[in-house]
């Protein structure tokens, strides 16, 4: 938390290109048990992390994954479920070498198709950043 009392977070829109058939765009999802809800990897940043550096230790720490960050994606202001506002910085990032192992903080990953986890992620504001995503990738 910084001296405002925002909780200060980040992660990243992880994504590959699919191993099987087509070669098409996969997303990844976490399911966090403690929450019950389908989201992009992300967490709170340690006390001086640069969130960047926050994203992806983030992503390998919840899916197993390196990565290889890109464009900075739209920043996500909200209220947590403890009633603080908390502040999260996204970037897209392509998926590298790893393997997902279930933990405590996260017990299953999904790769999906992009409109496919659109429809499975829980809050209407990281189907946003699908959507952010998707433009990035275009435009590229």
């Amino acid at each position: 938390m910084n001296r405002e009392g925002r909780v200060l977070a980040a992660g990243c829109v992880l994504w590959r290109r699919s191993p099987w058939g087509d070669g098409g765009l996969e997303i990844c999802l976490v399911h966090r048990p403690k929450y019950d809800d389908w989201s992009h990897p992300k967490g709170k940043l340690k006390r001086g992390e640069e969130p960047l550096a926050g994203a992806l230790r983030e992503v390998l720490e919840e899916t197993g994954h390196s990565c290889v960050p890109g464009a900075r994606l739209p920043t996500a202001y909200y209220i947590d479920p403890l009633g603080r506002p908390k502040v999260v910085d996204y970037w897209a990032a392509e998926a590298g070498e790893g393997r997902f192992i279930p933990g405590d903080e996260v017990d299953r990953v999904l790769w999906l198709a992009p409109a496919a986890a659109r429809h499975r992620l829980t809050e209407p504001r990281d189907r946003q950043l699908v959507d952010a995503l998707l433009d990035v990738l275009h435009r590229a």
